[in-house]
């Protein structure tokens, strides 16, 4: 939380970093997080938060102000052809699950589970694309310009997190 709000990315003022990182350091000690992996009260707390659903913070209770982040994919054919396809979402509540979703993404501390969920994305993107044999998963984040580059024209850029080549067999039987 403190890390966030100390990014000037806010409209609190520069002066009250010094409170928030206080406190963001006394939340920690309370979450135990300064306490090594195993240790039984830093355990206990993430027992509770987990099964209480409250470890996702504020996204337990209304929708979650994350980080801006964006997936596209790369989808390669046999002859050399590329496509280029993100996500699509049908309404407002699947594109707030999406945006949740990149975000656990994004925090996964497990390159596995991370390397699983974007395999399990490209696979839907491969099931509308049958002929394809390697679908690239690019994942990063979206940094927009402060008001002032804004209207300078600057534009967001866009930092890569991770990319993963996912291959399939071309399915027999599609066109």
């Amino acid at each position: 939380m403190g890390l966030v709000l100390t990014e000037e990315k806010t409209i609190l003022p520069v002066a009250a970093n010094r409170g928030i990182e206080s406190s963001g350091t006394a939340l920690a000690w309370v979450l135990g997080e300064s306490l090594p992996n195993g240790h039984w009260y830093r355990e206990a707390v993430a027992l509770y938060t987990n099964s209480s659903g409250t470890d996702t913070g504020y996204g337990f209770f209304a929708p979650s102000v994350a980080s801006t982040h964006k997936l596209a994919f790369e989808i390669q054919y046999a002859d050399g052809r590329r496509e280029y396809d993100v996500p699509a979402v049908g309404g407002s509540a699947t594109g707030l699950r999406l945006t949740l979703l990149f975000d656990n993404i994004a925090r996964a501390r497990y390159p596995l589970l991370r390397e699983t969920m974007l395999r399990l994305m490209a696979y839907a993107v491969w099931r509308e694309h049958p002929q394809a044999e390697v679908i690239r998963a690019v994942f990063g984040t979206v940094n927009f310009p402060s008001a002032t580059e804004f209207a300078r024209g600057e534009k967001p850029s866009y930092d890569v997190l991770f990319a993963y080549d996912f291959k399939f067999r071309p399915a027999p039987d599609s066109p």
